[in-house]
């Protein structure tokens, strides 16, 4: 269909990227919602060319969800949005089933009209029960509430910087087809740091890197990694909720430029027996009045008692929280020994194999590393797991809790076990309706697919993982 007719706003990548940043350093500040939303609603209404307003937010098992509001109708009804919560897994049950979408100004993103289409303007949503209070299945509401009542009592800010590996495959929807053709085609085997210029994941991840830097993303480096056709795009850390924001958009991103080069991106953990899986490895710290409260130059690795506190807590908790790390059947043949696999409950500042590492640091970048985090995770449980563990959590009464030979599980059925007999999941999550909701959809997965994991990677594993499976299948159970 011809487009000549058409006006629709299209902004080069440099004013996306001043507009991005804009939005950004408002976040991080803190500028008042309400000056926010005057704002947006007035660039909205000023820009003729905006035909669409995309509002995006999460199912309880991470998966993105986005529904396109058009411009007139939302500046005239964004307080009154509602959608059927009975369609979302997880969410409510059909007799119950209005919810609303409420509009955080404040993740505002401005798109690339090539990648996501001309005249739309992405913005992140909280979902807000019947009552009007935060809805109890929203999981970035959990993390978003959590977050700032830190801020609030303490004046912590809670930081994060996720690592997400990935997997570039041949061929539109290679997850999908996964059960017809029972393998992945890589379409490179350069490995670590090496591709050409004109190879498909030099170039798919050149062009990510774009869209990423026009979003405001601040890239640092990106490069293939060690397994064939795997690749890494790192970016700076932020707020939490921001961090966990640009997961989801990383993601979203990535599939979409894989798409438009007739590839797959996939974030299945393990999708190839016998290379190295792909991990979210999360870097976290809390800071205060602008201080890192992590650093210590006179510390042990030079983290702060604090950190160390921190860290101990994550570790108590590690076999509780195991399977928000790592959520679906696929994650635990990453937890493999024989391929750096992060499934030690021990902390180390050498050893990749441990569940958190001890990365060198200075007053700017200390942190800890905790590296058993699959990158198909739900990333506002993760992040609520990791900082609600490490600031509320218990410490185990464990005599040297730092050199431990536990092990994380090495099935999912083991993990499901760990977090439904946990008494600190109850109290993460809000109560046990949460908690019972979540462990039912991991559990429903994992008995749709092979017991024994094997050498060989199942198809089921992969058709009924929640990145990759929809609303059809759903309904054939």
């Amino acid at each position: 269909m011809s487009t000549e007719l058409r006006n629709f706003l299209a902004l080069s990548y440099e004013q996306l990227e001043e507009l991005n940043l804009k939005a950004k350093e408002q976040r991080a500040k803190r500028v008042d919602p309400g000056k926010i939303q005057e704002e947006r609603l007035k660039y909205l209404t000023d820009n003729k060319g905006i035909k669409a307003v995309t509002v995006l937010f999460c199912d309880l098992e991470g998966r993105l969800h986005m529904l396109d509001y058009d411009k007139k109708f939302l500046i005239k009804a964004y307080e009154n949005l509602t959608f059927d919560g009975s369609s979302i897994r997880g969410f409510t049950a059909q007799r119950e089933s209005d919810l609303r979408l409420g509009i955080d100004w404040t993740a505002t993103y401005f798109a690339p009209a090539d990648v996501f289409g001309p005249g739309k303007v992405l913005v992140f949503g909280d979902v807000i029960d019947k009552d009007g209070s935060p809805y109890a299945g929203d999981t970035r509401g959990l993390l978003k509430t959590f977050a700032n009542e830190q801020f609030d009592k303490h004046g912590y800010t809670l930081n994060a910087a996720n690592e997400i590996e990935g997997f570039l495959f041949a061929g539109v929807d290679a997850e999908r087809r996964f059960p017809e053709t029972g393998k992945f085609e890589y379409v490179n085997a350069g490995g670590y740091f090496h591709s050409l210029p004109s190879d498909p994941l030099r170039s798919f991840i050149d062009t990510v890197a774009e869209v990423q830097r026009a979003m405001g993303f601040e890239n640092e480096k990106d490069h293939p990694e060690v397994a064939p056709s795997q690749f890494e795009i790192n970016y700076s850390y932020g707020e939490v909720v921001a961090a966990a924001d640009q997961i989801q958009l990383y993601k979203l991103i990535c599939r979409q430029v894989a798409t438009n080069l007739g590839m797959t991106a996939s974030f299945l953990p393990k999708p190839v027996a016998g290379v190295n899986g792909s991990g979210m490895h999360t870097n976290v710290s809390v800071s205060k009045d602008g201080k890192n409260l992590f650093w210590d130059p006179k510390g042990d690795e030079q983290l702060a008692k604090f950190g160390w506190q921190f860290l101990d807590r994550i570790l108590t908790h590690g076999l509780d929280i195991c399977l928000i790390f790592n959520s679906s059947v696929n994650a635990y043949r990453r937890l493999d020994p024989h391929f750096e696999a992060p499934n030690r409950l021990y902390a180390s500042a050498t050893d990749r194999g441990a569940m958190v590492r001890i990365p060198i640091g200075n007053e700017r970048s200390m942190r800890t590393e905790v590296r058993a985090v699959a990158p198909d995770a739900n990333p506002y449980l993760v992040l609520l797991a990791i900082f609600k563990s490490g600031l509320d959590g218990d410490t185990a009464d464990i005599k040297d809790l730092r050199n431990s030979e536990r092990r994380l599980p090495d099935n999912i059925y083991t993990a499901i076990d760990d977090f439904r007999n946990s008494a600190w999941t109850t109290k993460l999550l809000g109560g046990e309706d949460v908690k019972a909701r979540y462990a039912d959809l991991k559990q429903a997965s994992a008995d749709r697919c092979p017991r024994q994991l094997g050498t060989v990677v199942k198809p089921a594993e992969v058709q009924f993982h929640h990145e990759v499976y929809n609303q059809f299948l759903w309904n054939q159970f």
